[in-house]
């Protein structure tokens, strides 16, 4: 699987991925304690794990025999700001629209029909005399 290494909204929404992220950030752990807390096989660990380590969001260090899996925080910070900044100008955009919702106002009730007294509606039905 490819990834963007910029992409951190897609690496993240792979639900195994942003599990793993979650539990790393609770602590460093290898791939045998991270597929114990986990519902996938250890092989699909690692695999999740080569994808969050070739974006630089996790990194690894070898202790003895084991590898020991960690967040990279500073990549973490960045994701952060990115997604602080789309929601600042969502959420700015948001209350625009709620302070005026109808962004394209007319200017009064609309064009009168020929022969009616009320716009845009059926011609007036004259009364017998």
């Amino acid at each position: 699987m490819t990834t963007n290494r910029s992409d951190g909204w897609l690496l993240l929404a792979e639900p195994s991925r942003r599990r793993i992220v979650e539990l790393l950030a609770e602590q460093p752990s290898s791939v045998a304690e991270l597929a114990a807390r986990m519902e996938i096989s250890r092989p699909a660990v690692s695999q999740h794990l080569k994808v969050l380590r070739d974006a630089g969001m996790v990194r690894d260090e070898a202790h003895g025999t084991r590898r020991i899996h960690s967040v990279d925080p500073e990549r973490l910070r960045r994701y952060r700001d990115e997604l602080d900044a789309f929601w600042a100008g969502t959420l700015s955009a948001l209350e625009g629209l709620v302070a005026d919702p109808d962004p394209h106002p007319t200017a009064g009730p609309g064009p009168r029909r020929p022969g009616t007294s009320r716009p845009d509606s059926a011609p007036d039905q004259e009364t017998p005399r």
